[in-house]
């Protein structure tokens, strides 16, 4: 069988529609809006625009921990964003967020609103609104917290637009794609793996928005959620790791932070939109009764 023709990029590079696979709907090289629809408002405060993807996840499980160390101000509605039907390319999602990403959040709680993009801002601009909530008070310890934090962010691509869509998404299976990002996902399970041999948490003994932020991406991915790669990656390597994602997991309000905006796997662990605490409970009672289940 002969070899396919090698690839070699033309002069100027130009948009084909057709070559982007199961995006190809949503992903374009332009920014603004194609339609025009304003975002809805819930009665609180604090306004979400999102989906329960690791960067979504994020932040709801921040919002989650904040409430359960009693911050009632941080309630907060939160509103499902279907990124596969392109609302986060609508006027009002693109006036949160010009990079048409979830998460999204709109602080409604003084004069004028206050928009806040990307998931690791959205973390930091909540920890300083509710006293340095999450945050470590110890300088060495804050700088910790900061860097892990910042290293998720500017790992995460790796893990999803790289490993996550030429492992799993791609149209066409790309060996040195898949080696070359299962390499670097496998050195940054590494890392994590070794800094926790001696911590609990991310920042020694303190739980903190590292954590929180750190969490959905490689905790999942240590438990295999992601992608479908367990195996692949042999993520049971990582004990320490593994060690750590179980505690996080354990925590009520990483629970109920996971299921907010979910709209895949097990339908007991999905709240597409959450308005207030009492939706938790509404949604189990509705699984119960539709199981035949009492309480």
């Amino acid at each position: 069988m002969a070899e396919p023709e090698p690839y070699v990029p033309p002069k100027v590079w130009t948009w084909n529609k057709d070559a982007a696979g199961r995006f190809a709907a949503i992903n374009r090289p332009i920014a603004g809006p194609t339609h025009d629809k304003q975002l809805p408002l819930g009665r609180h405060p604090l306004q979400l625009y999102s989906l329960g993807t690791p960067n979504g996840v994020k932040v709801t499980i921040m919002l989650e921990e904040l409430l359960a160390l009693g911050h009632a101000g941080a309630e907060y509605d939160a509103w499902l964003i279907n990124i596969m039907s392109g609302e986060q390319f609508s006027s009002g999602f693109v006036a949160a967020n010009p990079n048409s990403k979830i998460p999204a959040l709109v602080d409604r709680s003084g004069p004028e609103p206050v928009r806040v993009f990307e998931s690791g801002a959205i973390l930091a601009y909540l920890a300083a609104k509710f006293g340095d909530a999450f945050v470590p008070s110890d300088p060495a310890m804050r700088a910790e917290c900061w860097s892990w934090l910042f290293w998720q962010v500017a790992s995460a691509p790796f893990l999803g637009g790289g490993f996550g869509h030429f492992y799993a998404y791609a149209p066409v299976k790309i060996e040195y794609a898949i080696d070359r990002y299962a390499m670097e996902t496998k050195r940054q399970l590494d890392v994590l793996d070794r800094h926790l041999a001696d911590k609990t948490y991310l920042c020694g003994e303190t739980y903190s928005i590292a954590d929180m932020a750190v969490w959905p991406w490689y905790g999942a991915m240590a438990k295999g959620l992601l992608y479908g790669a367990g195996e692949f990656l042999a993520v049971h390597e990582y004990e320490r790791l593994n060690r750590w994602a179980d505690q996080i997991g354990a925590r009520p309000a990483v629970q109920r932070g996971r299921m907010v905006n979910c709209t895949w796997g097990d339908p007991a662990k999905q709240l597409h939109e959450r308005h207030d605490a009492s939706d938790f409970e509404t949604q189990t009672h509705d699984r119960r009764t539709a199981r035949g289940e009492t309480a």
